[in-house]
C-alpha cells in the first residue's frame, strides 16, 4: 500500500500536472521522495517560496492548466502568500500543498507552529486541513476540482506524520477542468438590446473574460459603431486585427481610451473588472456581461445586467442589435486615437549623446525584436506602463503579470514559471530595478534550471512610479532612491549573459544581442528617473498636488529636481 504523499503524487501525475515549484523542508520529505519515486514529475527548485507561487501562477495563466506549489512548514508555506494572492486574484488554479507541524504538536506552540488553513483562507477558493489519512484523497480531489473550477487556489494542509501514512485506498482520480456555455435568459438578452439599440454613442470597454470572444467583440463593434477601450488584461485579447480599438483606459491607459469613454451615452462591459471607477462615464446607460454574477455592478452602476461568458452571450445578442448608422461616436474616436498614438510614438525615440534612455524607447525595441509569440511579463510600476502603450499584441503574444494584486517582484519569478512551462518559447521580463532586487536570488534559479528567460532591466535608480504618485499628490519624493549594483556584472557573476546600455545610441544592438542568446540573458538598461508617464486624464486635485510638490521641492532645497523633471518631459508638452 502506497502512503498518503505517494497518492498524492499520482493524483497530480494522473490529473496531467507534470511538476511541482518549491523549496524543499523536512515536513515536506514524503512529499519531495514521493515525486523522486514516481519519476514523471519534476520538482522545479526555486530559492524562496514566493518565487515558487508566482511561477507557478505563471505557469497557470500560460497553459490553462492546474499548477502545484508546496513549502514546507510555518515559515516555508507564510513564504507562498503573497504569491498566491496574485494566482487567486488573477483567477488561474493552483493547488498549494502547505506542510505542516507533526500532528501530536499542533497547539502546543511547537517550533516554527501556524495555523494555515486559518492564514491561506482568504487568498483562495479553497482551504481544508487533512488531520486523518480517512479522509484522503477526497480531500484532495475537492481541492483540485476546486481549484480548476473556480479558477482560483485551493490550498491543501497536511502534517509531515500524515503524509506519511499508508492510504487506506489506491485510488488516483484524474481532475481535469470542464468546458462549459454560460448563456443569459432571452428576455435579459432582449433587455440589453433596446438598451443597446437606444444609444447613440455607444462604447465597449473589454477586459480579460473576452479572452476567445475576438471576433464577437469586433462584431458587436462594427453592428453598433462602437470604439473598443480595452482595460490592461483585455489587451492581448482585443487589440490586434482590431479596426475598432482606441486603446486603454484606466491609470495606466492613456487620452484616447479615456475619452471614448467619458463621451459614450452607453456604455457595454464585456468580460472587466476594470476597478477605477473615475474612468466610468457618469450618466451612460450602461450593459454589463460577466459569467460571474457576483461581479455585475460592482465598479459602476448597471441598467442592465448579463451573467454569461462573453462569446456566447454576444452571439444571442448581435442578430437582435440593429447597424448603426451614425458613425461620429466612432469616427472621432478612432481619430483621436490615431493622434495619440502618434504622440505616444514620438516619445519612443532615442536620447541625444550621454542623456538618459527613455525608458518609452526601451519598451519600443523589445517590441520590435522579441518573438512573435513571445510571453511578456512586466513588472509592477513603470515597466507596466511602457509594456501596455508600447508592447504589440498580435493574437500569439501573451502579456501576464500581477495586474490585479499589484506586488513587485513578479516578473522574474512568473519568468521562471513561464519558462518551465514553454521551454521552447521566448519569456522576455521587464523588471524594474526595485521588483528585481527583491527577489534576486532567482537569477540563480535560472541558472539551475537552464532557463533562457530574456530579463530587460529598467534601471532608474529609484522606486519611480512611487516618486510619480507621491508628487502627484504633492509630496516631496522621499525613501525611493535605490543604490544599485552594476546588474549585469551581477549576473555575470552568476553565469549569465549579460550587457549594461547607458546610451541610446547603443541599444538596439544590445536588444537584439540579449534577445538571440541561447540561454539566460539580462540587459541592465539605465533609463531616464524623471520620465513622466502621464495619466490618460489628470484631474484638478493632481494638477494642484504637482503645484504643491514642485514648491515644497523648491523650498526643501532642491529646485534642481525641477530643472531635470522639465528637460526629461518636456517632449510631451508638444
Amino acid at each position: 500500500m502506497s502512503t498518503i504523499a505517494e497518492q498524492i503524487v499520482s493524483t497530480l501525475s494522473a490529473s496531467g500536472v507534470s511538476r511541482v515549484y518549491g523549496i524543499p523542508g523536512d515536513s515536506l520529505n514524503a512529499f519531495t521522495d514521493a515525486l523522486r519515486k514516481n519519476g514523471g514529475m519534476s520538482w522545479v527548485h526555486v530559492r524562496h517560496e514566493e518565487a515558487a507561487a508566482f511561477a507557478a501562477a505563471a505557469d497557470a495563466a500560460t497553459t490553462g492548466e492546474l499548477a502545484v506549489v508546496a513549502g514546507s512548514c510555518g515559515p516555508g508555506n507564510l513564504h507562498l502568500i503573497n504569491g498566491l494572492y496574485d494566482a487567486n486574484r488573477s483567477r488561474v488554479p493552483v493547488l498549494a500543498i502547505a506542510a505542516h507541524i507533526p500532528t501530536s504538536e499542533i497547539g502546543t506552540g511547537y517550533f516554527q507552529e501556524t495555523h494555515p488553513q486559518e492564514l491561506f483562507r482568504e487568498c483562495s477558493v479553497y482551504t481544508e486541513y487533512v488531520a486523518q489519512p480517512s479522509q484522503m484523497p477526497h480531500v484532495l480531489e475537492i481541492a483540485m476540482r476546486t481549484a480548476v473550477e473556480k479558477q482560483g487556489v485551493a490550498v491543501l494542509v497536511i502534517p509531515g506524520d500524515v503524509a506519511l501514512a499508508e492510504a487506506e485506498t489506491e485510488r488516483a482520480v484524474a481532475i481535469r477542468p470542464t468546458r462549459s456555455r454560460v448563456l443569459p435568459a432571452e428576455d435579459e438578452v432582449a433587455r440589453a438590446a433596446e438598451v443597446l439599440n437606444a444609444g447613440e454613442r455607444v462604447t465597449i470597454l473589454a477586459g480579460a473574460g473576452c479572452a476567445g470572444a475576438h471576433a464577437e467583440v469586433v462584431a458587436l463593434a462594427e453592428t453598433l459603431g462602437a470604439p473598443v477601450v480595452h482595460a490592461l488584461r483585455g489587451k492581448e485579447h482585443l487589440e490586434y486585427d482590431n479596426p475598432y480599438d482606441v486603446g486603454m483606459t484606466g491609470l495606466l491607459g492613456f487620452a484616447s481610451g479615456y475619452r471614448a469613454m467619458d463621451r459614450a451615452d452607453t456604455l457595454l462591459m464585456l468580460g472587466t473588472d476594470l476597478p477605477y471607477r473615475q474612468f466610468f462615464p457618469k450618466h451612460a446607460k450602461t450593459v454589463q456581461v460577466d459569467v460571474r454574477g457576483e461581479q455585475l455592478g460592482r465598479r459602476h452602476p448597471i441598467d442592465v445586467g448579463l451573467v454569461g461568458t462573453v462569446k456566447d452571450t454576444a452571439e444571442m445578442l448581435l442578430p437582435l442589435l440593429e447597424k448603426s448608422r451614425d458613425r461620429r461616436h466612432l469616427d472621432d474616436s478612432l481619430d483621436h486615437y490615431r493622434r495619440t498614438r502618434t504622440k505616444l510614438d514620438e516619445l519612443a525615440t532615442p536620447s541625444k549623446g550621454k542623456a538618459a534612455i527613455h525608458p518609452q524607447y526601451l519598451a519600443r525595441l523589445v517590441d520590435e525584436a522579441a518573438a512573435d509569440d513571445a510571453v511578456f511579463i512586466p513588472d509592477v510600476g513603470s515597466p507596466v506602463v511602457w509594456a501596455a502603450r508600447y508592447l504589440t499584441m498580435n493574437g500569439r503574444r501573451r502579456l501576464i503579470g500581477s495586474f490585479a494584486h499589484g506586488s513587485m517582484a513578479n516578473s522574474l519569478s512568473q519568468a521562471v514559471g513561464a519558462q518551465v512551462a514553454h521551454p521552447d518559447r521566448q519569456i522576455v521580463a521587464l523588471a524594474g530595478d526595485g521588483g528585481l532586487t527583491m527577489l534576486l536570488g532567482e537569477l540563480v534559479t535560472l541558472v539551475q534550471n537552464r532557463l533562457p528567460v530574456k530579463l530587460i532591466v529598467f534601471n532608474n535608480s529609484s522606486l519611480n512610479f512611487v516618486e510619480l504618485e507621491m508628487k502627484a499628490a504633492g509630496f516631496v519624493t522621499y525613501g525611493t532612491d535605490l543604490a544599485n549594483p552594476n546588474f549585469a556584472d551581477v549576473a555575470q557573476a552568476m553565469g549569465i549573459h549579460a550587457r549594461r546600455v547607458e546610451r541610446s545610441d547603443e541599444l538596439p544592438d544590445a536588444v537584439a544581442d540579449i534577445l538571440a542568446h541561447d540561454g539566460p540573458a539580462l540587459l541592465d538598461v539605465v533609463t531616464e528617473r524623471q520620465e513622466l508617464s502621464i495619466p490618460p486624464n489628470i484631474t484638478a486635485e493632481q494638477l494642484k498636488g504637482f503645484t504643491l510638490y514642485a514648491l515644497r521641492s523648491v523650498m526643501s532645497g532642491r529646485g534642481d529636481e525641477l530643472i531635470d523633471l522639465s528637460k526629461a518631459n518636456l517632449r510631451q508638452l508638444f
